[in-house]
This record gives structure tokens, C-alpha cells and sequence, in this order.
């Protein structure tokens, strides 16, 4: 027998344990009649612990993978894990520290070991806790981004990009964190915005130093590396000085005055100052005027002076050497105070780009890199896409991948780091570089290239973490090998991440499978929305609104969770998410747990020799048809990613069509002697509820094994592996006679509960029921279900009205029949009148104001649609409920 109640810590880790045992998420690439269907974890960083992002995606990945595994594919979900360059080596460098170990005094190949030492200890928490969730990945074939393998793979794509010209070294711009001293990517920083001043600073022109040109800056030091001052060619007050020169307070360096629509005559005098070594936009304006690019920040962001001539170096200048950069600022603020440069200060919120591991201000730094040129690996993704071989669901993601696409910059592929892939560079004692496998092949090259053996130097650099997650769709196949599993599940059927990373991840793994496996890496690429707070907020530790998903499984188990985010999930919206949804939608696994104890009372068990054609009772045929009608709807949201559609079918049907009408209908056969009525019901109950649990599993899993075996089903644990139901196979048991019947009876049933409650009538209050133009037919049904309806509706008895309504009673149609309640000497009719017609005038003041929002453009463009969606439906709700208390009126009057 089940217990009274469900605990899913009781049966979650066993449960899982049991499916792993079996092999049931193991992919068989041997079995070739079985079609594949093969799917990508989005590899989280080893370093770690699972956040509520995490737990959508995984959820999401994970409810399809059932679904399809139920269909009967030879499914491969992927796992695996990202080595997480910059946040590893940070993890790592903080445990030396705190042993007061130096990683430089270490060495690299001693750190490396470290690495390694804490991944094998610590890197697998991430894996347990995807466990937790129930993620059904083929754990037998994990796989994890530095892992010989994958090492190979990252090598050899290396190499043949250098050699087809698609990756290079050059001399730009990168976003540099001055304490790691690495480049990093565009994903490890983000804007924080910050209380700063903007100094108004004076520039002399050069033919007459009484004159000047202003320039607003948030960065006076950088001013030292200045080699323009731009002004927009339309702006009407700088048109006579375009061409001109000014000098450069405190260095004395002449500078143009160049015309570039970059700078906006709007913002702070429409004069900026242009420091192409330290500022991303400026850099693209030195391109475009040819301007000379001068370095005065050192790689810890000091100070550095060595690239200012002799006679822009004063005393005043020499003295700033290897400050820090915010203490410079403040010197040079203070001279240029003292020799009447500034015009004035004002006080100034802008963002400011951190480092999101670490926190340091990032720094945009001029350095030699390797580059790979995404523009022309995008080509053929572009294309992909174009012809409908890749689709985005939501559609509109399209335009965004495009419009970032047809806009690529060389992507920064190295990185400062020691943990990583180390770049496959040697370099000769010129600096000439030698791309190769090993060093052999190296100083094969040097020994052709110079004509004699050379001592070579190998690259420190490693590469950028998104270089090798790029190739994860094939490398993890096995790749550059040819095995099976390239074969059988390259391309993968979808992809389902965050829309944060389609340019990350997505589009880079896109260009590397166009250019690699001459295909494309998946067909299908579904992109969910963020997590938020329930007010809407993004989630962050600062507002203290983040949720963790292992205390949500602790407090409610692995099913609510996955049941609210899927309920949740809607194309192109994000997620509202907070314990309150979590804990309505765990009423739901009680509501299942409690009608399985009710069967489970009630004998219910499955009759192997049931046949369809066997089938007598309306309610069996009536409950079958809204069966059929549940599957094909559900198979339909799921083949379309519509998470919230499935979950709200399976809501609706396991709540109201099979507990709330069958089961309440099924007491009274339950109760009845006649054999033949309570074995149909006991035999349809148990073929609904078996279907049901099937239908249920990919999204609430643990607890529909549970209920499974304990009917005796199959044995626990075997639910994942069974048939996925099909909607047509139940469609010759169903009469549309029968299904009319029990609907009528559901609508009587469900308009006398609607009246007694508008009436407050209350619920247990047994009442008469007439009704007034029925004919024989929908009669007989009544009298049938006169059981049903006296203990489902509180009916003391219902009976046909032959004569006048009475008065003070209350009426409704349904169908061709008026329903009458009398209430006479039931309610004080003189109240419920003064009642009503309160309610009727604060639900009429409620449409009104509605009705104002609703028209105003204002509110329509700001709010969001799901707010504005709220607000419709609410109308329509008030609209129907004033018309009913205005009809209920009428009939008491």
C-alpha cells in the first residue's frame, strides 16, 4: 500500500540509482533499427555547483530525452564538463594562497598537477548534484573538456585553422584583467555602474594657445595615450577647427582634430578625446584616421610610460610611473587643477566593466593574440540557417543570431592563463613561430625553415575556454576518429540552452561543425528564457533573491520543481520563479499520489486480458476519449517545445477530468453490487492511470516510478523504458454518445455547484433542483446519474417543473434545459439582493478601470506581455461573472 503521503527524499536517490544500474540512459549505437535521437548537455564548468539555471535547462533537456526514449529512439543525451580556464585557475590559486604557496614560485607544470588533483577530488560535485534533478544522462560516456581526447580534437582544429589561414596572431584590443593579467572574454564581464566625475579638460590649439576645445572624460589618465580629439563632421561648432591640431595638457603632444560620426554632439561638450590603446571605440576611430596607437597602462594596469617620446617625458609625467591607475588619476586631476586645464567637474553615473570572476575593472589593453577569423567560419552557419537546415524556436532568435552574425570581429582565441589548452606554438629565436602536433614536428619546421637546429621557445598562452566547447558536438562523438557514434548521432536533433550564449556557444560550435564535419551540429536549436524572482527580477546575491535549486529538492522534491519550471516555460518568455509556484504545483503530485491511494483502496489493479471492444459503461468511454484527446495534445506541446502547454494538459486532465469527475464518478459504481459495472470501472481505472503515469514520467519522474511499480505495471524502475501511448489506439472504444452523456452531466453538476456558491448557498447544504424543458432523453440521463449528481452537487432531488418558475428562485440554460434552484426559505432573498447588487457595482468600478488600462498606450508599451496577458484575461473573467450576478439578480427580482 502507498503511504498516506508522498516523500520524495525517501525514494529519489534510490530511484535514480536503480536506473543507472539498469543502463537506462545508455545510448546503443549497435542497435540500428531503433531511429537515434541525440542530444548535448551544455557542459557546466567543473568548477561549479548547480545554480537554478541549471536546473532549467537540465529539465527541460531531461523531459524531452524521456519522451523521446518512451517513443522508442535510441536516445544519447551527452554529459560532460567544461575545465572553466579563468574560474578553476581561480579556485586553485585561492587554496595556494591560503596554504601561502606563490603559483609563480610553483612553476606551471607543479600548479598543473594541483589542477588536476582538485578536479579529481572536488570537479564531480556539479555531476551529483545534475543526479539530484534526475537528469537521465548516459553517465557511461561523460566526457570533459581536457580529457585526452577531447585535447586531440582541440589540436588538430587548431592547427588546420592556422594552416588554412583562419587563425593568426595580431596586435588589437582585448578586454584585460589586471589581476590575472590574461584576456578574457566578452560572457566573464560585466557591467557594473559606479558614482565617477566627469572632468571637463581644456586643450589649447596649437596656433593660438588662448584658445581652447573642452572634452568631457571619465578616464583623465588616459590622456597621456591621446593621439586625436574627434568631433562629428555635422556638429556646426567644431566644423572651422577639423584639421586642426591642439596639444595635450601635461605631455605637450600635438594632436588633430579629427571628423567621425562616432562622436555625438549630444553628449557631455560633443568633443571626445581618442586614446586608441585604451578604449574599444577609440581604437576603431584610429583605424578609420590612421592614428598612432600609444600603451601607458602596464599588464597590472600601472602606469607605463615607455612609449611617450623623450619630450612629451617632464618631471611632473616621470613621477607617475607604475602608479596604479586610480591613484594617477588623482595626481593628474590635481596638476591639471593647478595649471587651469579643468573647466569643471560634475558628478557622473557610468558602467564600468568588471571581471566576473574576481571583480577586477577590467581594462582595455593593446597586446598580440591569436585570432580566429569567425567572420568567414560564419558564412555557411549563416547559411544554415537562412535555407531552414537550422531552426531557432522561438522563430525570432533568427534576427538576433543574424544581426550579430553579419557583424563578427576576429574572436580572441588566447588566453594568460596555465590551465587550459596550451597553444601548439614553438617560437624561433627571431620570434618567427612554428605551429605544430608536438616539438619534434616543431623542430622539424625550424630545422627546414633555418637550415640548422634551433633552441625554441613553446607559447605559454592557452586557449579561450569557448574553443573547445565549440567543437563539443563531434569531439565528444570521438572525434577526429570514425567510430559509431560519430556516425550514428552527428548531427544531434537539438540543442536547448539559454539565449544568453547563442553567440558564446551556439554560433561557435555552429561555424566549427560547418567547417569540420561539413554539417551542421544540430537541427534544432531551442532557446529558453532567464530565471527570475516572482516580481520579475533578475536573480543575483547582492538583492538576496536567488534560489538554489538542492535546498527546492530538499524542502519539495525533484518533481515539484520540474513540474513549476516546465508549467512555467512559454516560447520567448522568461521565468517567474519563487517557492510559493513550487509549492502550488507539489499539490499537484499530492493530488496524483492521493487518487493512486484511492484506487489502490478501491482494488484497483490491471487486467491483462482487457480488451477496447470489451468496453460497456459511458464513463469508460467518456474518461477514454478525454485520454486520447490528453496524449495527442501532449505529444504535440512536447514535438513543439512547449513545455507549458504539456504541463498544463497534464494538469488539467489528471486534475480535473480524472480525479475531480472519473474517480468521483467511479465511488458510486465502487459502491454498487452489480459485478460486471465495478470490474469495467476498477479495469478502465487502472488503464487510464497506467497511461496517465506514462504520459506524467518525463516531467515528474520519481514520484510516477513509485506509483508504478506499486500497481504492479512493471518493476520499479521500468517505467522509463516503456511505450510512449498513441491517441489512435483508443479511438474505437470511443461513442460520442457516450461522450455527450457524461458532459451533460458534468455541465449540470458543475452550473448547480456555480449557483450555490454565487448564491452562498453552502457547499454541504442539500438543496431541490427542478428543471424546465428537458426532454426524455437528457431526463433518463438524469435519473441514471441521480446518485452521482445528489452526492456530487448536494441534491436532495431533482425533479421536472411542470408549471411556472417559482419565485425567488435562480435559473441557468444548459443546453436546451433551464436549471431552477428555488431558494425559498433556503437564503433571505431580500440580502442576497442587497449582496449582488454590491458585487455587480465593485465588479463594474474593477471593469472600468481595467478597461482604462487596457486602452492606454503608455501602459501597452511599457508592460511586459505576461503582465498585460494577466490583465485581458482578468477582464474577461469579471465581464462573465458580472453578466452571471446581473442574470441572478433578475430571476430573485
Amino acid at each position: 500500500m502507498l503511504d498516506k503521503k508522498f516523500n520524495p527524499s525517501a525514494c529519489e536517490n534510490d530511484l535514480y540509482h536503480i536506473w543507472e544500474k539498469n543502463g537506462s540512459f545508455s545510448a546503443n549505437p549497435e542497435i540500428n533499427e531503433r531511429k537515434p535521437f541525440a542530444i548535448m548537455i551544455p557542459p557546466p564548468n567543473v568548477t561549479g555547483t548547480l545554480h537554478i539555471g541549471h536546473a532549467l535547462t537540465m529539465t527541460l533537456q531531461d523531459t524531452l530525452v524521456r519522451f523521446r526514449r518512451m517513443q522508442g529512439y535510441d536516445v544519447l543525451w551527452q554529459p560532460g564538463t567544461d575545465h572553466a580556464g579563468i574560474s578553476t585557475q581561480l579556485v586553485v590559486d585561492r587554496q595556494l594562497t591560503a596554504q601561502g604557496i606563490d603559483r609563480k614560485t610553483l612553476g606551471r607544470e607543479k600548479f598543473i598537477e594541483r589542477v588536476w588533483q582538485w578536479k579529481e577530488e572536488s570537479g564531480g560535485q556539479i555531476t551529483q548534484q545534475l543526479r539530484r534533478v534526475g537528469a537521465s544522462l548516459d553517465w557511461r560516456r561523460e566526457r570533459f573538456t581536457m580529457d585526452e581526447g577531447l585535447s586531440e580534437a582541440v589540436k588538430k582544429v587548431f592547427i588546420t585553422l592556422y594552416r588554412e589561414g583562419l587563425i593568426y596572431q595580431d596586435k588589437r584590443l582585448v578586454n584585460w584583467d589586471p589581476v590575472f593579467r590574461s584576456a578574457v572574454s566578452d560572457l566573464e564581464v560585466e557591467n557594473r555602474e559606479i558614482q565617477g566625475n566627469l572632468w571637463y579638460i581644456k586643450y589649447p590649439l596649437v596656433e593660438d594657445n588662448t584658445q581652447f576645445i573642452v572634452i568631457a572624460t571619465t578616464r583623465p589618465e588616459t590622456m597621456l595615450g591621446d593621439t586625436a580629439i574627434a568631433v562629428h563632421p555635422k556638429d556646426d561648432r567644431y566644423k572651422d577647427l577639423i584639421g586642426k591640431k591642439v596639444v595635450v595638457p601635461l605631455t605637450n603632444r600635438e594632436i588633430i582634430i579629427v571628423a567621425d560620426e562616432y562622436s555625438d554632439p549630444e553628449k557631455g561638450t560633443g568633443a571626445v578625446k581618442i586614446t586608441p590603446a585604451h578604449d574599444f571605440n577609440d581604437f576603431e576611430v584610429g583605424r578609420r584616421h590612421n592614428l598612432k596607437l600609444i600603451t601607458i597602462l602596464d599588464e597590472s594596469a600601472a602606469i607605463d610610460l615607455n612609449e611617450l617620446s623623450e619630450n612629451e617625458k617632464s618631471d611632473f609625467i616621470c613621477s607617475l610611473q607604475s602608479l596604479p591607475r586610480d591613484k594617477a588619476r588623482k595626481i593628474i586631476v590635481e596638476e591639471l587643477k593647478k595649471l587651469e586645464y579643468i573647466e569643471k567637474i560634475e558628478s557622473h553615473k557610468h558602467q564600468v566593466p568588471h571581471a566576473e570572476r574576481g571583480g577586477a575593472v577590467i581594462e582595455p589593453r593593446l597586446t598580440t593574440q591569436w585570432y580566429c577569423d569567425a567572420k568567414t567560419l560564419s558564412e555557411p552557419a549563416i547559411r544554415a540557417v537562412q535555407s531552414g537546415r537550422m531552426k531557432f524556436v522561438p522563430k525570432q532568435w533568427e534576427n538576433t543570431f543574424f544581426a550579430w552574425m553579419r557583424d563578427l570581429q576576429p574572436w580572441c582565441i588566447s588566453r594568460q592563463l596555465w590551465w587550459g589548452h596550451q597553444i601548439p606554438a614553438w617560437y624561433g629565436p627571431d620570434n618567427i613561430v612554428f605551429v605544430a602536433y608536438d616539438e619534434n614536428e616543431a623542430k622539424q619546421q625550424a630545422l627546414k625553415y633555418y637550415g640548422c637546429e634551433q633552441e625554441l621557445r613553446r607559447d605559454e598562452d592557452v586557449l579561450d575556454t569557448w574553443f573547445s566547447s565549440a567543437l563539443w558536438p563531434f569531439s565528444t562523438l570521438g572525434w577526429p576518429n570514425e567510430t559509431i557514434e560519430l556516425d550514428r548521432y552527428y548531427p544531434g536533433n537539438v540543442l536547448i540552452t539559454g539565449f544568453d550564449i547563442i553567440f558564446f556557444w551556439v554560433a561557435r560550435m555552429m561555424m566549427m561543425g560547418m567547417h569540420f564535419m561539413k554539417d551542421i551540429p544540430f537541427k534544432t536549436i531551442y532557446l529558453h528564457g532567464l530565471v527570475r524572482d516572482e516580481k520579475g527580477q533578475k536573480m543575483s546575491k547582492t538583492k538576496g533573491n536567488g534560489i538554489d535549486p538542492i535546498e527546492i529538492i530538499d524542502e519539495f522534491g525533484a518533481d515539484a520543481m520540474r513540474f513549476t519550471i516546465c508549467a512555467l516555460t512559454g516560447p520567448g518568455r522568461d521565468i517567474k520563479l519563487g517557492k510559493k509556484r513550487i509549492e502550488e504545483y507539489r499539490t499537484f503530485i499530492t493530488k496524483l499520489w492521493n487518487a493512486a491511494r484511492f484506487c489502490e483502496m478501491n482494488q484497483v489493479t490491471e487486467n491483462t486480458e482487457f480488451s477496447l471492444s470489451d468496453i460497456q459503461l459511458s464513463l469508460s468511454q467518456w474518461i477514454l476519449a478525454e485520454l486520447s484527446k490528453m496524449i495527442r495534445q501532449a505529444t504535440a506541446a512536447l514535438d513543439n517545445f512547449r513545455y507549458d502547454e504539456y504541463a498544463s494538459v497534464c494538469y488539467h486532465f489528471t486534475w480535473d477530468k480524472f480525479c475531480d469527475w472519473f474517480l468521483e464518478f467511479a465511488k458510486s459504481a465502487f459502491q454498487k453490487n452489480n459485478h460486471d459495472t465495478v470490474k469495467e470501472v476498477r479495469t478502465i481505472t487502472a488503464f487510464v492511470l497506467k497511461n496517465l503515469l506514462k504520459i506524467l514520467h518525463p516531467v515528474i519522474p520519481f514520484v510516477t516510478e513509485i506509483i508504478w511499480a506499486e500497481f504492479g505495471f512493471g518493476k520499479k524502475g521500468s517505467l522509463i523504458t516503456s511505450s510512449w501511448p498513441k491517441s489512435y489506439e483508443l479511438e474505437t472504444a470511443i461513442s460520442q454518445k457516450a461522450n455527450d452523456e457524461i458532459d451533460f452531466i458534468i455541465k449540470l453538476i458543475t452550473e448547480i455547484r456555480i449557483l450555490k456558491a454565487e448564491m452562498n448557498i453552502p457547499p454541504a447544504k442539500l438543496i431541490p433542483v427542478l428543471v424546465k424543458d428537458i426532454d426524455q432523453k437528457h431526463f433518463q440521463i438524469i435519473e441514471q446519474w441521480s446518485d452521482a449528481i445528489g452526492r456530487m452537487a448536494r441534491v436532495q432531488s431533482i425533479a421536472k417543473l411542470q408549471n411556472e418558475i417559482p419565485s425567488g428562485s435562480i435559473q441557468t440554460v444548459i443546453d436546451d434545459t433551464i436549471l431552477v434552484l428555488p431558494l425559498q426559505g433556503i437564503i433571505d432573498i431580500k440580502k442576497e439582493k442587497e449582496r449582488l447588487t454590491k458585487e455587480i457595482e465593485k465588479i463594474a468600478l474593477e471593469i472600468e478601470q481595467l478597461n482604462k488600462k487596457l486602452s492606454n498606450q503608455n501602459f501597452l508599451s511599457k508592460a511586459r506581455p505576461e503582465i498585460v496577458e494577466e490583465n485581458r484575461e482578468r477582464l474577461k473573467q469579471l465581464v462573465k461573472s458580472e453578466k452571471r450576478f446581473k442574470t441572478a439578480l433578475l430571476h430573485l427580482n
